[in-house]
């Protein structure tokens, strides 16, 4: 079971994940992406646990303990959503929150809640029996694994994570950014694998010129995590919004050109005989729509400030 394997993994005493801007932003992008090479919604669930104990760290100083199994769960939704409210104890959460990946099997997580002062931040037991969890209303095939559905809290004891905002406004919420971009690099790796070894054995020119053409699609695509990975090392406290919106559309069109390419390449035989290779294509397909597409394209077109990516002027 993939929670089984992610939570295995996470809670092995050899695993460790450098924390983003701290000088091996590189080593951490790298595991991610041979996570997902392996399997992709087992990867995925490492990233969340992996961005939990991050966040935890930029906004108090915190981390994740042996034993835990971290979600994220921070999506917005039309028609749902948690508040919190002072309780004779503390603060206490109600409500319903959608897209929690690893809904029935995290230990903890971190949500997102609606407070008088603005949306916080707050840590959960998820143990509390004032917490339900469903994920059979997943129906694509695409990401089945990663155990994503709805959580609902009832009244469920939190802790404060930072002020009103702070989830939001602070660097690693764009360096989590790109993480998501690492896996969906190793994602398309793993699609892009049978088009390697077919390409190992053959001299059809055809599919040689899929494989290039792929090959060339991934090596830019490792191109801009290092390059995302090294300047985040280099001032980890600078804006990187646009840093973030570049990458992660870079990495989403590799994806993207990468199950084109493998298909038109093979044609329907691994999409129908090799159960990995499919259930590859369907979970990178459905992860990368994690992107909000050409709404993302726009944001980053307000983000350039009429200077292009390059070096400066070198001055008369």
């Amino acid at each position: 079971m993939t929670p089984a394997r992610a939570r295995a993994i996470v809670g092995d005493p050899s695993f460790t994940l450098p924390r983003p801007g701290g000088g091996c932003t590189l080593d951490r992008f790298a595991a991610l992406v041979r996570a997902c090479s392996d399997d992709i919604s087992t990867g995925r669930l490492v990233e969340a646990h992996a961005d939990a104990d991050a966040i935890l760290a930029e906004i108090c100083d915190g981390g994740t303990s042996p034993g835990e199994f971290w979600g994220v769960w921070a999506a917005e939704t039309r028609g749902s959503g948690v508040d919190a409210r002072r309780g004779a104890y503390g603060w206490e959460l109600s409500g319903t929150k959608e897209w929690c990946s690893g809904a029935t099997s995290c230990t903890h997580a971190l949500v997102t809640a609606r407070t008088d002062t603005g949306n916080r931040l707050f840590g959960v037991d998820l143990g509390h029996p004032g917490v339900s969890a469903d994920s059979s209303g997943w129906a694509n095939a695409g990401m089945r694994d990663s155990d994503t559905g709805t959580v609902t809290f009832d009244a469920v004891p939190a802790d404060a994570i930072g002020e009103p905002g702070a989830y939001l406004d602070r660097p690693g919420f764009w360096h989590g950014g790109i993480g998501v971009a690492a896996c969906w690099f190793g994602g398309a790796r793993k699609v892009a694998a049978p088009l390697y070894r077919a390409a190992a054995r053959s001299d059809d020119p055809l599919l040689l010129m899929h494989a290039g053409a792929v090959d060339a699609h991934l090596a830019s695509g490792w191109a801009h995590l290092q390059a995302a990975a090294r300047e985040i090392d280099t001032d980890p406290g600078a804006p990187s919004k646009r840093l973030a919106f570049a990458v992660r559309w870079s990495v989403e069109q590799v994806a993207t050109a990468v199950i084109d390419r493998v298909g038109r390449a093979l044609g329907p035989g691994p999409l129908s005989a090799d159960a990995g290779h499919a259930q590859a294509v369907v979970d990178l397909t459905v992860y990368i729509r994690q992107s909000h597409a050409d709404r993302d394209l726009a944001v980053l077109g307000a983000l350039t400030d009429g200077v292009p990516p390059g070096p400066g002027s070198a001055g008369p």
